[in-house]
């Protein structure tokens, strides 16, 4: 594991730079405050940084101080679970209680009297390792949950709610970058049919099948969701019309390609697709598009089914 030392004294470095070596941390030194604070700035930074309270330019609380700072939410109503969190023990001769009470209120985890008892510092830093890797699981746990929440259970592509917000997002951008915004409506043909001939486990094989293939042929920047049942939303960025019916082509010919393999044997499944296109500062809403789009998907239904039908 990677741990910063910042002391502005030579010996005293020296000595805990030799001490973490043989205890097989990566040390990374740090002569003064800001250095330190530099030091922890970086993608790579270290999670643990035993910190010189006194120190010339920034003193070991300063850099603390300044931790927690970034460590709290944009609305700043409090500390907020990083994904890095670094753990900071300082190193003082100040011993007043009172003078602790100020460090760990700066952010401080834990600190060690100089000059350091070797063993003592030991057990803290395996504390502090302990603790890190409990905040690195509650990140796994939390960014788990976060994506439970966003995605379809059956299909994992986004579900309504997510793929209607990254809609607003993409408009946004697309006002931004002057670029238009493509979006298709699908819907799988004659899905009811499927349920009612093969039942309803066949017809959550076809919906997995279908996303997987949609998946498969979009352009890495595409988003598709689930939009409800067997009706799915594809956002397409920088497509006029005839660029996002050439996505929804794609889309329709890897789903109508070969039947689908489920439990119940080789199902044959086609999908009609409805195109809409937003200029940039249009002024469309997400509403206006959605209904453009909706519209082509049923005329495409009335055209014969598994075709791109252009709106507007």
């Amino acid at each position: 594991m990677k741990i910063l030392i910042a002391d502005d004294e030579a010996i005293s470095r020296k000595i805990l730079e030799s001490r973490l070596g043989k205890w097989g941390y990566d040390v990374v030194v740090a002569t003064d405050g800001t250095e330190a604070w530099n030091a922890l700035q970086g993608p790579d930074a270290p999670s643990l940084a035993i910190l010189d309270w006194e120190m010339p330019g920034m003193d070991g609380v300063e850099v603390c101080r300044r931790l927690r700072q970034v460590d709290l939410n944009p609305q700043g109503r409090g500390p907020e679970l990083q994904a890095h969190y670094v753990y900071v023990i300082l190193l003082t001769s100040k011993t007043r209680g009172e003078d602790m009470v100020a460090g760990m209120e700066a952010g401080a985890d834990d600190y060690v009297a100089k000059p350091f008892d070797a063993n003592e510092l030991k057990v803290r830093l395996r504390a502090g390792r302990r603790i890190l890797d409990l905040v690195a699981e509650l990140v796994r746990a939390r960014e788990l949950l976060a994506d439970k929440a966003t995605r379809d259970s059956l299909t994992s592509l986004w579900n309504r709610g997510a793929i209607l917000e990254a809609l607003e997002r993409e408009m946004a951008r697309s006002d931004r970058e002057n670029a238009p915004l493509g979006i298709l409506m699908a819907d799988i043909d004659l899905f009811k049919r499927v349920n009612d001939t093969f039942g309803h486990l066949a017809g959550d094989a076809v919906l997995r099948e279908t996303a997987r293939r949609m998946l498969a042929a979009r352009r890495p920047y595409d988003a598709v969701g689930r939009y409800g049942g067997e009706e799915f939303l594809i956002l397409a960025p920088g497509c006029g019309m005839e660029a996002a019916r050439g996505v929804g082509e794609r889309m329709r010919a890897a789903i109508a390609a070969e039947p689908m393999n489920t439990a119940d044997g080789l199902i044959p499944v086609t999908m009609s697709l409805g195109a809409a296109c937003r200029p940039p500062r249009s002024g469309v809403t997400a509403e206006a598009l959605l209904r453009t789009a909706d519209e082509a998907l049923y005329r495409a239904k009335a055209n014969g089914r598994n075709r791109v039908e252009a709106g507007g």
